[in-house]
């Protein structure tokens, strides 16, 4: 069961992630990571596979829109929400 994470919690750990496709370019938390050309075809289900492993979520067909992955805000912004939806039984 995921706990509570914060946005603050979450986000160092996005960019770490992200550091590793992006060499010496830091990217800012609101710039869009699919607009750098840093990334490929295989780096957004590489990056939803890292939401669901490092925050312990799932993430469910209607997550996998381009906006909850765009940004280190958006991934953050999902991983907070997710992380704190109630959990059915």
């Amino acid at each position: 069961m995921p706990h509570d994470t914060t946005i603050e919690e979450a986000k160092p750990k996005i960019r770490e992630f992200l550091a590793r496709f992006f060499g010496d370019h830091r990217i800012a938390d609101d710039e869009d990571i699919f607009a750098t050309g840093f990334v490929n075809s295989l780096f957004i289900m590489q990056l939803v596979l890292f939401v669901e492993s490092e925050f312990a979520l799932t993430v469910e067909d209607e997550d996998l829109e381009i906006e909850n992955f765009s940004t280190v805000d958006a991934v953050a912004a999902l991983v907070t929400r997710k992380c704190s939806a109630p959990v059915s039984s």
